[in-house]
């Protein structure tokens, strides 16, 4: 645990000042401790949700048991979940949403540690296998994507409840983490379990190696990509001359740049290769809506004069 958070520290924080998401678990409680020992300080960010009853207990705990281990501050978020789960993901991704803009909004500019291991990395690379949009969607979560850092992705969370049970903590056991009706915990409880059984052993391991790899051809294509974006650009638009004849996995990289960067929403991957198509297959058809407004206006990717378009309906 040590050394992963070390490696971390010397590769994104180089000073040694990071805040840390707490949430009295397990993996979040051994973090912590380790952060505590290697970082020259570490501020610990408590949500609490109120999702649950006695749930500003539980944070108070973790916040005591956070200035025990050697944190230099342990500040309580108390956030409101939309209870309905708000415009999409349901509630687990509502409380998730309300998670990060509290830790965003009180992390003062420091990264923040989160305690995701590698069998969550598994678990993420099994559920983008099942959105079945492509490479990217099995690459995983980030060691760092600015400012959230992820030291523990090659450790196991057996070893977080070792770690704990080592330095006598009793970590917190949300009920989330067992209710069959989250995908995430039935992933965790029967499929993976399941898969290690039928495989062998090793399977969260190979997830994960494969994630990393997928992960660093990711980042050479998209690199690739960034530069023939720049090339294709014409004003606002895209010149369909040099799309045409480039490689698909580069073509289509340079088309969902474009789209974000200029706010499309829910670009999945079927909707991705439709916009494509207006490149490689035109044959007259009309746009592509890539994303709408609550006024009712739509984004459409469209063809026109030998380039791609967007433009609001």
């Amino acid at each position: 645990m040590r050394r992963a958070v070390r490696e971390w520290l010397d590769r994104y924080a180089p000073d040694g000042v990071v805040a840390v998401a707490l949430s009295g678990g397990a993996d979040s409680l051994a973090l912590t401790a380790a952060a505590c020992a290697e970082a020259d300080a570490v501020d610990a960010l408590i949500v609490d949700h109120g999702l649950q009853a006695g749930s500003a207990e539980v944070a108070d705990r973790a916040a005591a048991v956070a200035l025990k281990l050697g944190c230099r501050s342990a500040q309580v978020l108390a956030v409101t979940v939309e209870r309905s789960g708000g415009n999409s993901g349901g509630p687990e991704a509502a409380a998730r949403r309300a998670r990060y803009a509290a830790l965003e909004e009180a992390r003062q500019g420091l990264p923040v540690l989160l305690g995701h291991t590698l069998d969550d990395q598994a678990e993420t690379v099994l559920l983008g296998l099942a959105r079945g949009s492509g490479a990217r969607s099995i690459q995983g979560m980030a060691e760092f994507d600015e400012p959230w850092g992820r030291p523990l992705l090659g450790v196991r969370r057996s070893v977080t409840r070792e770690l704990c049970g080592d330095l006598g903590m009793n970590p917190w056991e949300d009920p989330h983490n067992s209710a069959p009706e989250f995908t995430r915990v039935r992933l965790r409880a029967e499929v993976l379990p399941l898969l290690e059984e039928v495989l062998g052993g090793g399977v969260a391991a190979a997830l994960v190696r494969t994630a990393t790899q997928l992960r660093e051809d990711g980042e050479v294509l998209d690199a690739l990509a960034g530069e023939l974006l720049a090339a294709a650009r014409e004003g606002d638009a895209l010149r369909i001359e040099t799309l045409a004849t480039v490689a698909p996995a580069l073509r289509r990289r340079v088309i969902r740049g474009w789209l974000l960067e200029r706010g499309a929403k829910s670009l999945t991957d079927s909707k991705l290769r439709a916009v494509e198509a207006l490149v490689t297959q035109w044959r007259g058809q009309g746009g592509v809506a890539v994303g709408g407004s609550p006024g009712g206006t739509r984004l459409v990717a469209a063809r026109e004069h030998g380039t791609l378009i967007l433009r609001s309906e």
